[in-house]
């Protein structure tokens, strides 16, 4: 059972919920939309985490899920980009591990947020693009339609995990709203915020709906959340940071994952300290 808490940890710190609840709600609500991505999910933060007791990392942090999340979301773009074969689940495995080894190294220099599985995933998507020859998946066609904020919403919570679906973004909403309140309105405010900021720069109203303007923002805003005025200006701050950076990185062909988040939230931390 402390194993399971701990794997349930881990997936719920994917959004900062240190709770088992949170956990097993964003689980289902991948589970809904896929179940080869819930098993991948599964897959990542189980052999993350036993990596991290294996390479003898601290015992509290590995079970507060701290050692998990990355191997998450690592463990899900795998399966996102690249279709199911031996290689691919050997490289599942390999970028879980490193996402853990990278984690444990970058908390000694700064906040390490989701950079580990930016670094894990880009690694992997290289080597098996370039040594491997896998190609990525195709992108399924975006079809255009008028913009509608409440489905973007939606779908920016469920793009978190790389799911576009308004149901499982819910399910992750509630995941959130269940352990921590006032993160669960910031990020309800990120998921509207970040779509408004991409419509104002003119992106497509297919991509505003699939979600990809407001994910990075909600972990923005979760990760920054705070009490005072202030604090919502530098979240605000930070949510339009994140999405401006997230549409210049798409703009090179760069799989953004969530280096827009990690930058813009590094960058802000940063100014509050000057």
């Amino acid at each position: 059972m402390t194993f399971i808490q701990t794997i349930l940890r881990g997936i719920g710190q994917v959004m900062f919920q240190n709770n088992i609840y949170s956990g097993l709600l964003f689980l289902i609500g991948i589970f809904y939309n896929s179940w080869l991505l819930g098993l991948a999910a599964l897959f990542g933060t189980i052999i993350s985490t036993v990596s991290a007791h294996v390479l003898k990392y601290p015992k509290e942090a590995i079970k507060n899920g701290l050692y998990g999340f990355n191997g998450t979301l690592t463990g899900i773009a795998v399966f996102c980009f690249f279709e199911v074969s031996v290689v691919t689940v050997f490289a599942l495995f390999l970028g879980a591990i490193l996402s853990t080894v990278i984690m444990a190294y970058l908390q000694k220099i700064i906040l390490p947020f989701t950079a580990p599985f930016v670094m894990a995933t880009w690694l992997t998507i290289y080597f098996l693009i370039v040594i491997f020859n896998f190609p990525l998946l195709a992108p399924l066609e975006q079809i255009e339609s008028s913009l509608n904020f409440l489905i973007s919403s939606g779908n920016s919570f469920g793009q978190v995990m790389f799911q576009e679906n308004s149901i499982t973004g819910l399910f992750f909403f509630i995941g959130i709203l269940l352990n921590n309140k006032l993160m669960a309105v910031y990020a309800a405010y990120a998921a509207v915020l970040g779509p408004i900021v991409g419509w104002l720069v003119s992106e497509s109203s297919s991509t505003i709906n699939a979600g990809l303007m407001g994910y990075n923002a909600i972990l923005c805003a979760i990760a920054l959340v705070g009490t005072g005025w202030k604090d919502f200006l530098w979240i605000t701050s930070a949510i339009i940071l994140s999405t401006l950076l997230n549409i210049g990185m798409a703009m090179t062909g760069l799989i953004t994952l969530t280096a827009p988040f990690v930058l813009a939230t590094w960058g802000i931390l940063m100014v509050n300290k000057v």
